[in-house]
């Protein structure tokens, strides 16, 4: 069964950081690219990071510099560390995995950015 697993979100004040985490189950076999999007309500789903092969990253740029995606490819997991949050983070965020010619999503994990 697919399975992609989330983890990591939560409350947190501003200039605060969370780490995010994605374990895709082994029948996703050598992901081609993994990637996190969030949605803030009342606004569409936005591609915040993506890795590709492993080693090219994308980070869009209003968080760059302060998030970083990063790949275990032996525990089949995509990580995003978030550092200094702000309150324009706040959404929730869903892993994707691209494998073939087939995409899957997690089920969100809500980030909250406040004091």
């Amino acid at each position: 069964q697919v399975q992609l697993v989330e983890s990591g979100g939560g409350l947190v004040q501003p200039g605060g950081s969370l780490r995010l985490s994605c374990a895709a189950s082994r029948s996703i076999f050598s992901p081609s690219a993994m990637g996190w999007y969030r949605q803030a309500p009342g606004k569409q789903r936005e591609l915040v990071a993506r890795i590709v092969s492993g080693t090219n990253t994308y980070h869009a740029a209003s968080v760059k510099g302060r998030f970083t995606i990063s790949r275990d490819a032996a525990k089949n997991t995509v990580y995003l560390q978030m550092n200094s949050l702000k309150p324009e983070d706040t959404g929730i965020y869903y892993c994707k995995v691209d494998a073939g010619s087939r995409s899957y999503w997690g089920q969100g994990t809500q980030v909250t950015v406040s004091s």
